[in-house]
């Protein structure tokens, strides 16, 4: 699969499991397309296609967002979430907390519209539980 037919029938769906789906290409960027899944528009999901994989990062907040003296704690307890949050992970892209999940480039729409669900809703999750080392 590559990105400009997952754009195209992601486009198609009008709604997956309940939830609707925007999918539009980031501009300047052929490769990346930002996904919003239902009412979540403050946490689009950005995928990227490559020949092996298909990415899916969420951002969560910057450094500048953490309280300085909790840093170290919250480091902790993400990496304690890491393992019963499903298919999904925490990581840092420059000064900014992401959250994501990779699939197979063979894997199926629903495989891809199912993991771009629960990154999001791992997304409100993960923010939720970390929300008391954040300004």
């Amino acid at each position: 699969m590559n990105i400009d037919d997952l754009a195209m029938r992601i486009s198609e769906m009008s709604t997956f499991d309940g939830y609707q789906f925007e999918c539009q290409p980031i501009p300047g960027e052929t490769e990346v397309l930002q996904i919003t899944v239902g009412d979540f528009d403050e946490l689009p999901t950005y995928v990227s296609v490559t020949d092996t994989q298909i990415l899916c990062i969420t951002y969560l907040f910057t450094d500048e967002e953490v309280k300085p003296e909790s840093r170290s704690e919250m480091l902790e307890e993400m990496l304690e979430l890491n393992i019963p949050i499903p298919l999904s992970s925490f990581a840092k892209i420059g000064d900014r907390f992401v959250i994501f999940g990779a699939l197979s480039n063979s894997s199926s729409l629903e495989e891809v519209g199912h993991e771009i669900i629960t990154l999001t809703e791992n997304a409100v999750e993960s923010i939720t539980a970390l929300e008391d080392y954040l300004k």
